[in-house]
């Protein structure tokens, strides 16, 4: 299923931006902090060319496309990272609150210590809530395992847990998933229950704490796969461990 995966997507559902938010570029500088050697000085046209940015934090600080910023990328076709964000309307969001929503692509074999740092300073910069990352076409799994009206019954794949609609949840701090690096904010781990010293041995031996209280998780030590039966495993009893996650502890 991610055999062939080629990146790695971030995302991380934050509130949304108020008038002069700087978190924008807040990302930005924490991505290239982050991230030895990267300099996401580029945009894309509308035909697809690369363009070089004079005043790249100028142009993040003052362009608000969608509720965000517009995708910015490194000037390495071999080795690709871009940023991008939105708003996501109240309408689509739990509790009825609109969200900023960062989306990055990082190459698949950046490794996990520098995707965990990644997600981290996007996490915190972001002021985010909750977010993950997770390999390439993990995110069709996730989409099988949401639960519409009429699905009944509804049997999601590999023996995963079906997940209420992100519009569902109550509260914003509720994660919808689970990825293979998750950000929890220190909000969405209390509402979780994380971390139970006594239940969390190993998903601590994989964890630190963010400058906020948050925390960062990695599930497995390489990126997730789910055709490899012990990484599967291991999602599943994130899952019973944390019923909360997708919803699923409340009618």
């Amino acid at each position: 299923m991610t055999a062939t995966s080629r990146s790695l997507n971030l995302i991380a559902y934050a509130p949304a931006l108020t008038r002069g938010d700087s978190r924008p570029l807040t990302i930005v500088h924490g991505m290239e902090r982050a991230f030895p050697g990267l300099h996401l000085g580029w945009m894309i046209s509308e035909e697809g060319q690369r363009i070089p940015l004079q005043e790249r934090d100028a142009f993040v600080s003052r362009e608000r496309k969608n509720g965000g910023f517009p995708l910015l990328r490194n000037g390495d076709d071999e080795f690709r990272v871009t940023v991008t964000g939105w708003e996501r309307p109240a309408g689509t969001s739990p509790g009825g609150q609109a969200q900023f929503e960062v989306h990055a692509n990082l190459p698949l074999n950046v490794g996990g210590m520098t995707a965990a740092d990644v997600l981290e300073v996007v996490g915190e910069g972001a002021r985010a809530f909750w977010g993950h990352v997770d390999p390439e076409g993990v995110a069709v799994t996730v989409s099988e395992q949401f639960r519409h009206p009429g699905d009944e019954p509804h049997v999601p794949p590999e023996g995963l847990p079906s997940l209420k609609l992100p519009w569902e949840l109550p509260a914003p701090e509720i994660p919808h998933y689970l990825g293979w690096l998750n950000y929890w904010s220190d909000a969405a781990a209390r509402v979780i229950g994380f971390p139970d010293p006594a239940r969390d041995a190993e998903l601590l031996s994989r964890a630190r704490r963010t400058a906020t209280g948050g925390w960062v998780v990695q599930l497995t030590d390489a990126p997730l796969d789910l055709d490899h039966p012990a990484h599967l495993d291991a999602l599943k009893r994130a899952y019973e461990r944390f019923p909360e996650i997708g919803g699923r502890s409340t009618p």
